[in-house]
């Protein structure tokens, strides 16, 4: 059987290493298989010990959030990426952003530039959506009201003292429509604030949105 009929079954998800040794078990040298389908770009490297199947196989592949989430995990795109995702911000994300509960890293690879924050627990589990794509396809995303929060708390030398200051932010610095603002949930947000990074910021975020 050739290497396309062996990963279609898995070729909508980011592929381990050991899962390929394991479809490749029939082989003699599974590994020297691995170096000759790097070489010939029916497979290709995200990092070491990750792969995604070559547009050659004409299979469908895992769309770039979906490889975020698995590049480095636990994770979830947020910030810029989910902002744009979420219609909120006029400006597209070249880079996807995620935050994880692992150290800040960054990952460039052929399918694109990738950007890890790090938050702690238990803030970072809040808000958290799963959006499915298709039958094989799902991926993790921040809500429009934690992304904006991800976006605050993770932006440096910002620290929202009124809401002069936070209409700035929200519709200067990030040029956020005050309609799409107004739809936010703040009573959500209010939740997360025990737990959050920047505590005073958030409830100045959260009175703002509020007086809109």
């Amino acid at each position: 059987m050739d290497f396309r009929n062996l990963i279609k079954e898995y070729a909508e998800a980011p592929i381990s290493r050991h899962l390929i040794l394991e479809i490749l078990n029939d082989y003699q040298s599974p590994n020297d298989k691995i170096s000759a389908l790097l070489k010939s770009k029916e497979l290709i490297s995200l990092r070491r010990g990750l792969y995604i199947i070559g547009p050659d196989l004409d299979l469908r592949s895992p769309e770039p959030f979906l490889i975020a989430n698995h590049l480095r995990g636990p994770s979830y795109v947020s910030l810029e990426s989910a902002l744009s995702y979420w219609n909120m911000i006029p400006e597209r994300a070249y880079e996807i952003s995620s935050v994880s509960i692992k150290t800040s890293k960054k990952y460039k690879n052929p399918t694109g530039r990738f950007s890890y924050h790090q938050l702690k627990t238990p803030y970072y589990s809040y808000g958290i959506k799963c959006i499915e794509i298709s039958a094989r396809q799902s991926f993790l995303i921040a809500s429009p009201e934690k992304a904006l929060c991800d976006k605050l708390v993770l932006t440096p030398k910002i620290n929202l003292r009124s809401t002069k200051q936070t209409r700035e932010f929200l519709m200067d610095d990030l040029r956020i429509d005050p309609h799409i603002l107004n739809r936010l949930d703040t009573s959500l947000m209010s939740l997360w604030i025990k737990n959050a990074p920047k505590k005073r910021s958030l409830e100045t975020l959260i009175k703002t949105l509020e007086e809109l």
